[in-house]
């Protein structure tokens, strides 16, 4: 049996015609930069989410890049996230030319540790970005309080978990700030690169609309330095094609994370947990395994593709050798990064499929 890791191409076979179509209005068009897909899709985010503003942009990391920006986030300024993340997390914030301050995660949910933020703050902490990781939202409330209490914004990376919820409330609308990603493996992925921006700010909102096309306020007319960091209209157009049919994918995903689980039981690997209060959008299926070189190979001679999300914490990448961080400074994450692989996973993933997973590993 052939098993792809996600099945895209299943996806855009069932949306077919909708997207098409959609991709041919904008070709007739020749709008290709914002215009009415643009609006549409951001109507769509925010009706989705609750957020009062939901702003495309290019990228999940020009998105957390942009967040930043809007908050003046600057040389000398510091930022606590979590070292077992994507890179572009912390890269944005060297980017700008401030301090990433690593705090160690949760062994069970793989976000930050709730219980560890307080020590990590100084007197020149910013913000703090908790990463809802694998599609499970982090402790929101217990950050906001937190942040609260020390007069600091709290930015949602939220790009693995649009469309989980957290206590009744959905993913990107949890805090101050929120952004997501819409690469092509998410949840809901565009077909190139994309992203949105999450607030009920005005004003951050309309400087964020700024600083995203060039810093202008009016054409030719430049408030900030900003960037390019406009999201296309066909990618746009796509996106509203799948908004539409997003929440049966979100079930149809928690319904193939459920199953795993119940299938693994009593399995050699340790799978997700997730909260009482949350849902997970399982951006990706993750297990834990002992020995996970030797898995690897034993699925791949069966014809099961994995991946590592992600097999070396930030803290020990050679571009953040300049913090000072070391080896043993973070150990939950650092155990969690030689154990983790991720599993084949999607809305389309079929029982005879996973269950072909589920008996390779237990083989």
């Amino acid at each position: 049996m052939k098993i792809n890791f996600i099945d895209l191409q299943a996806q855009y076979r069932a949306y077919k015609d909708e997207i098409d179509k959609e991709v041919l209005e904008v070709m007739a068009s020749a709008q290709f930069i914002g215009g009415e897909k643009l609006n549409t899709l951001e109507r769509g985010l925010s009706s989705y989410t609750g957020a009062k503003h939901s702003i495309g942009c290019s990228s999940g990391t020009d998105a957390l890049l942009l967040a930043l920006m809007a908050l003046d986030i600057s040389h000398g300024d510091e930022i606590i996230t979590t070292p077992f993340t994507f890179i572009a997390t912390a890269e944005v914030i060297a980017l700008l030319g401030a301090k990433a301050v690593f705090v160690d995660i949760d062994e069970e949910s793989y976000n930050i540790d709730v219980t560890k933020i307080e020590d990590a703050i100084t007197e020149r902490t910013k913000a703090i970005i908790p990463v809802s990781l694998y599609g499970q939202c982090a402790d929101m409330d217990t950050i906001n309080d937190i942040a609260d209490r020390h007069n600091l914004i709290v930015i949602e990376d939220a790009c693995q978990s649009f469309g989980a919820t957290y206590k009744g409330k959905k993913s990107c609308n949890l805090s101050t700030i929120a952004c997501t990603s819409f690469f092509p493996s998410k949840p809901l992925g565009a077909y190139g690169d994309g992203g949105a921006i999450f607030t009920s700010d005005d004003n951050l909102a309309s400087k964020i609309r700024m600083l995203l096309n060039h810093g202008q306020n009016e054409r030719y007319k430049h408030k900030y330095i900003g960037i390019n960091g406009r999201l296309d209209a066909i990618q746009a157009a796509i996106l509203n094609v799948k908004l539409k049919h997003f929440e049966k994918e979100v079930k149809l995903r928690e319904d193939v994370g459920a199953r795993y689980s119940d299938l693994l039981e009593g399995a050699a690997v340790i799978t997700p947990k997730i909260a009482p209060d949350c849902t997970s959008v399982y951006a990706q299926y993750s297990v834990r395994v002992k020995d996970r070189e030797a898995m690897i190979a034993k699925l791949s001679a069966a014809g099961v593709p994995t991946a590592v999300h992600y097999p070396l914490p930030l803290h020990l990448q050679e571009a953040f050798k300049y913090l000072g961080y070391h080896e043993g400074d973070f150990p939950i994450s650092e155990t969690v990064s030689k154990e983790i692989m991720s599993l084949p996973m999607s809305a389309y993933l079929s029982d005879a499929e996973q269950d072909f997973v589920v008996n390779a590993i237990k083989g």
